[in-house]
Parts: structure tokens; C-alpha cells; sequence
């Protein structure tokens, strides 16, 4: 099927590279971003420039993810233009380097705000039109070190990707009722082929260690594909969760334990319904 697709954090990295799959895959695709007039103005023609030259359907928007009132706007666009939306990508995301204890607090809300309140924003504004609908999906561009080894000098980051992982899985029953699955993707370290970790110190220990991790062949395209392969996926057949990781940091060992015991738990307090996404007629 082709789907309606919005893409959070589109102007570089992992979400760029997923909107175009995406879109190479047939469907409709927002590549959504800041400062579309200003800082990223190279960017949207570059995305204009790979739709033209691919015959695809890729389209740039602002969408500010900090921004409840650009959000707004800019979902409401979406659905205005195409009577619908299937698919949200919440990839946006910002990291930082170095001692924990030199970041202020407010340093530490501003990284929050970028990756775990953005999403609140995009659901709030996206998540009224999908339970319209009866059908959707959520993918959450999460990260291994939330479960996996966390080196540290990372900690504002990780702390912020934990707090988005662990709204993604509340989401996941919560919205099973009413037809909107859950998918919550986790890369590993990629540190070549991203902005990333473009300001790294990879002089520092710890950051070399991980970049000495990861194998010569890493290619971070293969986080894109795997949304595809997410997207394109049956209604009921979508896994919950995917890891993406050549580093192999032992995340997804912890994950898996982690995702058994909420299932188990769901199920012991009757809530097993809220495991698998509802299909709902409209």
C-alpha cells in the first residue's frame, strides 16, 4: 500500500536517508524540518532535487519539533493536502559530549526537550487524525543505548533516549485499541555516514573505544531500510521492535528480556489485548 509519511528531523542523518527510501518505496513522504526559509533552504532543494531526479513523491515542510504551534501547522497541512496520515517517523534528535556533572540543568531540559518532548508535541497534533482514522503507525527512532553498554560522557543523550524509549513502549499499549501499532527501531552507535557524532572528541577514550566498535562495513542506510521494512510490513505483522546494531553492544539482549516481562505483565493484570493493535472498521 502507499502510505501518507511524516519524518521528524529530515534535514540530515537517519531521517533524511529514511525519507528517501521511504519514498523510494512509493510513498508519500514529508521530509520535515526547521528553518526552511533560512538554515535549511539548501536542504529542501536538495530534497526537491532527489524527487525530481527519482520520480518520487518527497516533499520538504517546516516542522519545528520544539514548536507545538509549527507542529500543529504542520500536520494539519499534511492531512489538509492528502485527507489523511498513516505513518509518523520520530526521529529528531540532538546529542552532546562530556562530563555529565558540567551541564547545567537547563542544558540538560534543552536536550530533553528535543528528544522526548518533540514527540509529545507531533503525537498531540497527529495522534487525534490516526485514531480518526482507526489505523496508523508510530515509529520510534530509539537508540541501543538505552539498554545496551553506555560508555560514559554521553549521559544528557542517553538519559534523553531513554525517556523517549520508555514513552514509546507506554504509547505502544495504549494506543493498540484503536488500531495504532507501535515500532521502536534501535541503531547502535553508527558513527561514520551521520552528523551525529560529527563534533565527537574521538581523541577521548571512550568515544574511540566505541568508534573502534563498530566494523569497517557499518553503513548507517541499513537504520533506513529497516523503517521501510517497518512501513511496508502487514497491519498485525509489524515487530515491536528492532535493532540495528553492528556494534553489538548487547542491547538487544536487555531489550528482549525487558519487552518479555511487559508482556508478561500486561497479561497478569489483563491488559493482554494491548500487546497487538486492534483492527478497527471505521
Amino acid at each position: 500500500m502507499k502510505y501518507v509519511v511524516v519524518v521528524t528531523g529530515a534535514s540530515s542523518g537517519f531521517g533524511r536517508m529514511a525519507a528517501n527510501a521511504l519514498a523510494e518505496a512509493g510513498h508519500t513522504v514529508y521530509a520535515s524540518m526547521r528553518e526552511t526559509t533560512g538554515r535549511n533552504a539548501p536542504e529542501v532543494q536538495k530534497v526537491k532535487d532527489y524527487a525530481s531526479e527519482h520520480g518520487i513523491d518527497l516533499r520538504a515542510i517546516e516542522l519545528d519539533v520544539s514548536s507545538q504551534e509549527s507542529t500543529d501547522r504542520a500536520i494539519a497541512a499534511i492531512v489538509r493536502d492528502n485527507g489523511r496520515l498513516d505513518v509518523v517517523i520520530h526521529n529528531a534528535g540532538h546529542m552532546v559530549y562530556g562530563p555529565t556533572e558540567a551541564f547545567t540543568p537547563e542544558q540538560l531540559a534543552a536536550l530533553y526537550d528535543i528528544n522526548v518532548l518533540s514527540t509529545q508535541r507531533v503525537n498531540r497534533a497527529a495522534l487525534p487524525q490516526l485514531r480518526k482514522q482507526r489505523h496508523g503507525l508510530l515509529v520510534w527512532v530509539s537508540s541501543s543505548s538505552t539498554r545496551g553498554g553506555t560508555p560514559p560522557f554521553l549521559a544528557p543523550y542517553f538519559a534523553a533516549k531513554a525517556g523517549m524509549d520508555s514513552l514509546a513502549v507506554s504509547y505502544a499499549a495504549e494506543l493498540a485499541r484503536w488500531g495504532v501499532e507501535t515500532s521502536i527501531v534501535v541503531p547502535g552507535a553508527f558513527t561514520k555516514g551521520t552528523n551525529h557524532f560529527l563534533h565527537a572528541d574521538l581523541a577521548a577514550v571512550a568515544l574511540k573505544g566505541l568508534a573502534a566498535l563498530e566494523p569497517p562495513d557499518a553503513d548507517p542506510a541499513a537504520v533506513a531500510q529497516a523503517i521501510v521494512r517497518v512501513v511496508d510490513a502487514p497491519f498485525g505483522k509489524r515487530p515491536y521492535r528492532v535493532h540495528v546494531d553492528p556494534s553489538q553492544d548487547g542491547a538487544e539482549i536487555v531489550h528482549g528480556v525487558g519487552d518479555r516481562v511487559r508482556a508478561e505483565l500486561l497479561r497478569r493484570i489483563g491488559l493482554a489485548d494491548t500487546l497487538k493493535p486492534h483492527a478497527v472498521n471505521s
